[in-house]
């Protein structure tokens, strides 16, 4: 009765793959199927090598969606001759690795076989579900196999990264994809050969472009528009133009993953362009995190911060323009106060750049931390008491308003700095104007020392 149940469970799973997306249905099951990642596949690199060496070690795919970490996991357990247990961190446990473990060693016992344990998303574990999965990789009763879009740095406990190899995965390129689609349209059995179809060009270069890379996105939206297109007549080839295609497509699959190394990476991108003085680039990257949902307000403390670390004193009304764009974002909301975000990023970009002002601070936040016990000179301490002044607090200090210039030759660091230099103005913008005369006024005060 239970092989009977198990064999309709068994038709009916078959059943079931039929009506399975394309992109499941097209997921290749051997290595001459794979598609992409040749960095790691091709000839004398690191997955061709352990496939023929069947040197079996722990490894960590990181990489975009729809990049094949899921299909190359199993690819890789069936060439080696493994056994593969499958789970996903989004819905396993403590529980369900414990049983990962109990099955590992039931398959050593029976077949000598070793057994790889594809953990997708795995960066979804919690560091106890991680701790509990530590000693079965370290001693060899699993063979980790993780899959995840996150920076496995950020995710992942120490131990457990020690004991695995991160091979990253990239976004397929326009190559691998259009020879996908091509696959996709030829085949009649688990493709879409029985409804014949062709894609404008495009429409082709919209789906490459709008996909980011990702294989599982393409083929579905593929999928919907040629299901979804008219035949023109019996027998005739259905056409997938460019409007077709954007409204199966719907919107553009944006990368980003907020609070994550892409979050990192697009700020790093924005703060560089306005560094470097570019405004397209600069308007592009604020683009993309805008539209990827990043927090306005995080962009807008961030321009604040672009304004005082790489323009400083060559440009002083950056700080408040950054400032005021912060406010009319906060007083207007999206979208319309996205413009005055735009409006400082632009501004940023334009304005002369100096971080004098930033090495300076963090140089004296050095010289802060090692000569924090250095005295205050007594001519610079307050003496609010008679007693106070009869030490010497305050004796012999110049008021500089006394003087017609307003500044006098003084030493107001401690004796063993009193040589010591942190700001250094650039010659650029409003700074400019002032690196000669304080150049000079240094000069005096070594003098007069």
């Amino acid at each position: 009765m239970v092989q009977q149940l198990n064999l309709f469970e068994s038709r009916s799973q078959e059943k079931l793959r039929d009506f399975a997306p394309l992109a499941e249905r097209l997921r290749p099951t051997c290595i001459d199927d794979f598609v992409g990642q040749r960095h790691l596949l091709a000839e004398g690199r690191i997955l061709h090598r352990l496939l023929q060496t069947r040197k079996l070690q722990s490894l960590i795919f990181w990489g975009p969606p729809g990049c094949g970490k899921t299909t190359l996991a199993a690819i890789i357990a069936q060439h080696t001759g493994t056994h593969l247990v499958s789970l996903s961190a989004v819905m396993a446990g403590t529980r369900e690795i414990r049983g990962a473990v109990d099955e590992a060693l039931s398959v050593w016992g029976r077949e000598k076989k070793r057994t790889w344990l594809f953990m997708d998303e795995i960066h979804r574990l919690n560091k106890a579900q991680q701790d509990t999965l530590l000693p079965h990789v370290e001693n060899g009763t699993l063979l980790l196999l993780g899959a995840t879009t996150e920076n496995p740095s950020f995710e992942i406990i120490r131990p457990l990264l020690s004991r695995a190899q991160v091979l990253v995965l990239e976004p397929l390129g326009e190559e691998d994809l259009r020879a996908l689609i091509a696959r996709a349209l030829a085949d009649r059995d688990k493709g879409l050969g029985s409804y014949p179809a062709k894609l404008s060009q495009e429409a082709e270069d919209y789906l490459l472009a709008a996909s980011g890379g990702d294989a599982r996105i393409v083929l579905n939206a593929l999928e919907t528009a040629v299901l979804t297109a008219p035949p023109t007549g019996e027998g005739s080839v259905r056409v997938i133009d460019l409007q077709m295609m954007q409204e199966s497509l719907q919107r553009k699959s944006v990368h980003y993953d907020k609070g994550g190394e892409e979050h990192f990476n697009l700020i790093s991108a924005l703060h560089k362009s306005v560094r470097g003085s570019d405004p397209d680039a600069s308007l592009y990257w604020l683009a993309r995190m805008l539209s990827a949902g990043e927090d306005p307000l995080y962009i807008a403390r961030r321009l604040v911060r672009m304004a005082s670390e790489d323009i400083g004193l060559a440009e002083p009304d950056a700080l408040m323009e950054a400032m005021a764009g912060m406010q009319a974002y906060q007083l207007l909301g999206s979208p319309e106060g996205e413009l005055a975000l735009a409006q400082v990023t632009v501004y940023l970009a334009l304005a002369p750049k100096s971080n004098s002002l930033y090495t300076a601070f963090r140089k004296s936040k050095e010289y802060a931390e090692k000569t924090g016990t250095y005295p205050v000179p007594l001519h610079l301490r307050n003496a609010p008491t008679t007693l106070l002044k009869e030490l010497g607090y305050g004796r012999k200090y110049r008021y500089p308003h006394d003087d017609p210039t307003g500044w006098v030759e003084e030493v107001y660091l401690p004796e063993p700095l009193k040589e010591t230099v942190f700001y250094q103005p650039t010659a650029r913008g409003w700074e400019g104007k002032w690196r000669q005369l304080l150049a000079r006024r240094r000069q005096m005060v070594q003098k007069g020392v």
